[in-house]
């Protein structure tokens, strides 16, 4: 008997088995495709590390090789500037640690986002730190984590040995919108932080944030532009980053040319 081509059954038929095996094969591709995707996170969050230390040119190619040699110590806080881990016997990792995915003390293991979507409470939440020696000079990288207009928000902060001046920033964002918001994960937003100018997140009393402020007022060294058109997500950066960095202020004042 003939199979009848037109009718429903048949096209029924043949569409579930298409489904299911298109399917498997995607399955099969992403699983395929899930070490490289992983391997290229890693490379991309290396780089971003080494560029807020002032290596503007390091490449997703080169990360991992510069990270090695140049971030020579991981280490996770608390919100007090304390080891995360010091009732544990600490979380300092050396660049002779390899890292690996399954610890837990490893500071390149800390998801940032998890860390802001789930932990509400700011003083639970895990920060870590990258100790970057370059060209002799000690340079703290602190990464930080916000909202933007539409979704998540991000972005690493080089301080210079005194644990208050900017040396370097990094931002990117999931979403925020092109020639907008979007814009703070360009050159000239990230080098107003650093560039031709001296930013700092202390003065003679203590912890002052950088400040993401709308164009206009005059800037000093605790102020920068926000994005004309992109309040909201300047209003993310600027909360990230006053949130966050006291934190590490607190720790490096503490600990002076740390490594």
């Amino acid at each position: 008997m003939a199979l009848n081509k037109e009718s429903n059954g048949y096209v029924i038929t043949f569409s579930i088995v298409m489904v299911v095996v298109v399917g498997a094969l995607l399955a099969t591709v992403a699983m395929a495709l899930q070490p490289a995707q992983k391997a290229n996170v890693q490379k991309e969050k290396m780089a971003n590390v080494l560029q807020a230390a002032g290596m503007r040119d390091a490449t997703m190619a080169e990360a991992e090789e510069l990270f090695k040699k140049h971030v020579v110590k991981r280490k996770i806080l608390d919100f007090y500037g304390n080891d995360f881990f010091a009732a544990d016997g600490g979380s300092d990792l050396t660049n002779e640690d390899a890292i690996e995915s399954s610890n837990e003390k490893d500071a390149f293991n800390v998801d940032l986002l998890s860390e802001y979507k789930n932990i509400k409470d700011p003083k639970q939440r895990k920060y870590p730190l990258y100790v970057c020696e370059i060209d002799g000079e000690l340079i703290y990288v602190a990464p930080v984590q916000g909202q933007g207009l539409w979704a998540a928000v991000w972005g690493y902060i080089g301080l210079a040995s005194d644990g208050k001046t900017i040396k370097g920033a990094v931002f990117d964002h999931k979403s925020e919108t092109p020639g907008l918001g979007a814009e703070i994960a360009g050159d000239a937003f990230e080098e107003s932080f650093f560039k031709d100018v001296t930013k700092t997140i202390a003065d003679d009393n203590g912890f002052t944030s950088v400040s993401v402020i709308k164009p206009g007022p005059e800037l000093d060294e605790h102020s920068v532009d926000g994005i004309s058109g992109g309040t909201f997500t300047s209003v993310g950066v600027d909360e990230m980053i006053s949130r966050t960095m006291v934190v590490y202020y607190n720790f490096l004042i503490e600990n002076p040319n740390y490594k």
